[in-house]
């Protein structure tokens, strides 16, 4: 399991990385200015956070594995890891349209590999708790 918990630690902190191009890659200069000023800092500010809380959770993985896998308080944050993915996991079927995907090569590419990582992520953190 160790191993499991260090892979996810580094594809975590990828995963956070990538969010430094969300800004440029998704044209939000443009896109965000219909919104109101709050609406604008609101998609900025917790697009930071939700990368950060990646980030700081791939590096707990790192430095903290064996009392991640076989400590009580441990196994509790994994609980609640696996939990906060397998929720992110139902919702990449119910919180986004299949317009935004079906039909496009490197959309539903992704759409797929987001599936196969939030499943994979919840049941290494779920199954610590549960074993």
């Amino acid at each position: 399991m160790e191993i499991h918990y260090k892979i996810i630690g580094y594809v975590l902190i990828l995963l956070s990385l990538i969010h430094v191009v969300f800004p440029r890659y998704f044209n939000w200069k443009k896109e965000l200015k219909t919104l109101s000023l709050i609406n604008q800092e609101i998609m900025k500010v917790h697009t930071f956070f939700i990368a950060l809380v990646v980030l700081l959770i791939g590096v707990l993985c790192l430095v903290a594995t064996d009392d991640m896998i076989y400590t009580d308080l441990g196994k509790k944050i994994s609980l609640g890891i696996g939990l906060f993915w397998n929720i992110r996991l139902v919702f990449q079927f119910v919180g986004y349209s299949t317009v935004l995907w079906k039909g496009k090569k490197l959309e539903t590419t992704i759409h797929i590999l987001a599936i196969i990582l939030w499943t994979y992520l919840s049941t290494v953190f779920l199954y610590v708790y549960f074993k």
